[in-house]
């Protein structure tokens, strides 16, 4: 386990567990939901990426490939293959690590590498990963954390579109949508997917705001979990739709990247202090 800090922020790191957030706190405060200890990460506390692809793939099937099931109800491949593995630490710093990542697992071969880094302002993450393999493949990513949810929470984003899912949370279809802006009455419940994200977010907590903000890769899609047993929220930047190459309708609602062999993605995500905040 690695803390970091900076100013009023600190950050628990786990590269053996994925190089996820195991807490993020700001000024003592919980901005992610606490990883109990001793668990590893995977929810719904913490957060974690989701590499060489996010959410899910339908029966594992991807380019002509078959990846293996780990969601054995839904049938499908989830979250990727990164989260299981372990990161080597390159530099360690008291508000800064650099990580590396070197996965072979047939039929990938990648490298990532991920700067985590505080600062008094707040939360830098700096995503690359390389395409390590002989052969052109399908590459995405995206980050899944669970904030909490008190009571007044609030999420507002810009979106083109809202997909509509089947029961396994796969999408059929994309209606237009201007996006959320709400509390609990638009929140609860949701599990759903938002194409044309602009990439900016903005969470209220009663006495705090925060934005997260967005680039490259990672600014193009938006997830939104909020389960109704648990006071939680994912807010997950993501490069492409699930299971998007199995559903070639939809692919103008955000495609994952052929990447060729050296050929690389990234992408940054930034959380901080929003000006604007109503305290």
């Amino acid at each position: 386990m690695l803390r970091l800090h900076a100013g009023d922020w600190t950050a628990d790191l786990a590269p053996e567990d994925g190089a996820g957030l195991t807490a993020l706190r700001l000024a003592g405060r919980d901005v992610l939901m606490p990883a109990p200890q001793g668990r590893r990460l995977g929810g719904p506390f913490g957060a974690f990426w989701m590499i060489p692809w996010a959410n899910r793939l339908d029966g594992g099937r991807l380019d002509g490939h078959h990846l293996p099931i780990n969601r054995e109800q839904e049938g499908t491949a989830i979250h990727g293959l990164s989260r299981d593995r372990g990161w080597d630490v390159q530099t360690a710093a008291p508000d800064r690590v650099v990580l590396v990542q070197s996965v072979d697992a047939a039929p990938y071969r990648y490298d990532a590498l991920l700067v985590v880094g505080l600062s008094p302002a707040g939360l830098l993450l700096d995503l690359t990963i390389t395409n390590a393999g002989d052969a052109p493949m399908s590459f995405g990513a995206g980050w899944h954390p669970w904030f909490v949810r008190p009571a007044g929470t609030r999420l507002a984003f810009r979106a083109t579109h809202r997909c509509v899912h089947d029961q396994r949370c796969m999408p059929v279809s994309a209606e237009p949508s201007s996006g959320l802006d709400g509390g609990e009455e638009v929140l609860l419940g949701l599990d759903t997917h938002f194409p044309g994200w602009d990439g900016v977010a903005r969470l209220e907590w009663p006495g705090l705001a925060l934005r997260l903000d967005a680039t490259g890769a990672l600014a193009t899609n938006l997830q939104v979990f909020a389960p109704r047993d648990r006071s939680v929220l994912c807010v997950e930047p993501s490069s492409h739709l699930p299971d998007v190459v199995n559903r070639p309708a939809m692919a103008g609602f955000g495609p994952m990247r052929m990447l060729d062999p050296g050929a690389a993605l990234a992408g940054t995500i930034t959380l901080a202090l929003d000006g604007s905040h109503r305290g």
